[in-house]
């Protein structure tokens, strides 16, 4: 029988979520796209959605995760912080760590 246990983490601030795979996902798309309007559209999710997350974040902080510029000729835009680099690769290092973690824990149901 291939067992596995599925989980999912998220991390909180004052009782509010700060980060979670959400959160990263659309950080991610964010610095592919260099937009806010277009990760939120790569996602499927609303632009008032991810602006919401973001600004949640970011309050979440001292430090902006993203900074954004006003459009001009060529749109606006929206660029992670290397603080926001920073929580991403430190976010799926904690994740990657709970799963291998949870891997190794599987052997005890498999050996009843």
């Amino acid at each position: 029988m291939g067992l596995k246990i599925r989980s999912r983490i998220w991390i909180e601030a004052d009782d509010h979520v700060f980060l979670g795979e959400g959160r990263v996902r659309l950080l991610k798309a964010i610095d592919e796209t260099g937009s806010l309007s277009k990760a939120a559209k790569s996602l499927q999710m609303s632009y008032k959605k991810a602006w919401k997350l973001i600004d949640s974040v970011n309050k979440s902080t001292e430090k902006p995760v993203i900074i954004t510029s006003i459009g001009g000729k060529n749109g606006g835009g929206a660029e992670l912080t290397p603080y926001g680099k920073t929580l991403i690769t430190t976010f799926e290092e904690i994740n990657q760590g709970c799963w291998d973690y949870l891997d190794t824990q599987i052997g005890k149901l498999e050996n009843l």
